[in-house]
């Protein structure tokens, strides 16, 4: 068998010598700094080192646009070449162990075969991904004009076949979750009756539903628009939340951070969702304009924050079942996919971290006085406090890099990948 680069350990361990002395330095100067706010730095460390977010197998990959699609060197072609690139990015970031999959794009033909190869590279499975936005080869019926909502019967068989499964799949590899997300729609007025539309689509969600192991969660996934640009069936969190409280406990509503109109408060959304016991997860990524084009926090880092001093809030809080599942789903069309996943991991965990900065006793305070300029302070204290020394400092501890991106070009990685991947078309990725 032909021999694959990897990043070794010890590759990793000479590359975070020459950055041990800044990174001592910076974390006894933050350490001090902490202490005089109340807050134990090692305390801070620890619950980012225990931060974990899966991976999304098609983002390893290169997405594209409406219009065109720009292939990268050294892309995965296979499942199997995905998986070891997920690997690379825990290796380096050491906060994503779990990889979410997506059928039939990367459907297994052996999945024991397949779990214990992402065994070997340290890997596990996250929630389970159908795909009934795109026709597949074979497949008898088309979901031009819906899959799980569409009105031939026969159709929406064919996806609930399809769902099923990826649940089948999902129980073979130990996952524990299935997320459906649909692009079921109407383009055109008259084009679909809103209501039978949900209803049909119910009507498909618990057939879905009654195949769920005991142990797993279904997630329902909401998008305000695209491809349907005049009525999306689920297009908003309340038509979600609706909809898990119809189907049962296991049924939870998913936020993807990009499937919202411009100006909308995500941030209350998850509040919401948590107080009503349906928040089931999150999709990180960024948006400029309304869907996941870009890199986690690479837009609206202050938000990404104040999602994660909703989500904090209620983990110190003990609010009831809170067991959110954190996963990345990013399109990635000019970066290398492995750079921006591993920066995207590292920007959650700063989030993460920085959310337990928040002085949660002067916040509280301000907000019963009704001191709006208070309650934003003791926000904007914890957001502009860098951490980059606590969670650099938590990868080095695990066997990371203390610089995963400096240390990933050092390596040649995807020069490497090039030249043992030669270029193949039809590659599947794209924005879900």
């Amino acid at each position: 068998m032909t021999a694959h680069f990897e990043i070794s350990d010890g590759f990793i361990a000479e590359q975070n010598q020459d950055a041990q002395t800044w990174l001592t330095e910076d974390y006894e100067h933050l350490g001090k700094q902490l202490q005089r706010r109340g807050v134990d730095i090692e305390s801070l460390t620890e619950r980012a080192q225990s931060f974990r977010v899966a991976v999304p197998s098609w983002g390893v990959g290169t997405g594209g646009t409406r219009f065109a699609r720009f292939p990268g060197a050294g892309e995965p072609r296979g499942i199997y070449e995905k998986l070891a690139d997920c690997a690379t990015i825990n290796k380096l970031v050491r906060a994503t162990p779990t990889v979410s999959l997506h059928i039939p794009w990367d459907k297994p033909a052996d999945a024991g075969e397949l779990r214990a190869f992402a065994a070997a590279l340290g890997l596990g499975f996250d929630a389970m991904n159908s795909n009934t936005f795109q026709d597949q080869p074979g497949q008898p019926y088309s979901y031009k004009f819906g899959s799980l909502t569409h009105p031939d019967r026969a159709v929406r068989e064919q996806a609930i076949a399809h769902n099923l499964e990826c649940i089948e799949i999902g129980q073979q590899l130990g996952s524990k979750a299935h997320t459906v997300w649909i692009g079921d729609g109407g383009n055109f007025p008259g084009q679909q009756h809103f209501r039978r539309a949900l209803e049909r689509y119910l009507e498909s969600m618990r057939e879905i539903y009654a195949a769920l192991p005991a142990d797993w969660r279904v997630f329902m996934e909401h998008k305000f628009y695209e491809p349907a640009f005049y009525s999306t069936v689920i297009n908003d969190w309340g038509t979600s939340y609706y909809c898990a409280t119809q189907l049962g406990p296991k049924a939870q509503c998913l936020v993807d951070l990009g499937h919202h109109a411009p100006n909308v408060n995500i941030e209350m959304i998850v509040a919401r969702l948590l107080q009503f016991g349906k928040l089931g997860g999150f999709h990180f990524n960024d948006s400029k304009y309304g869907d996941d084009d870009l890199d986690a926090g690479s837009i609206k880092p202050f938000q990404l924050f104040l999602v994660f001093n909703e989500l904090v809030d209620a983990e110190i809080n003990g609010v009831a079942d809170f067991n959110p599942a954190y996963m990345l789903d990013q399109s990635h069309n000019v970066t290398d996919p492995i750079e921006s996943l591993m920066l995207s991991a590292v920007e959650l965990q700063r989030a993460y971290v920085q959310a337990h900065l928040v002085d949660r006793a002067a916040l509280a305070e301000a907000q019963d006085k009704g001191d709006a300029i208070g309650a934003l302070a003791a926000l904007k204290r914890a957001f502009t406090t860098d951490v980059t020394p606590i969670i650099a400092t938590a990868r080095a501890r695990a066997g990371g890099a203390v610089d995963p991106l400096a240390t990933y070009r050092a390596s040649g990685y995807r020069q490497y990948k090039a030249e043992e991947r030669p270029a193949a078309q039809g590659i599947s990725a794209g924005i879900v």
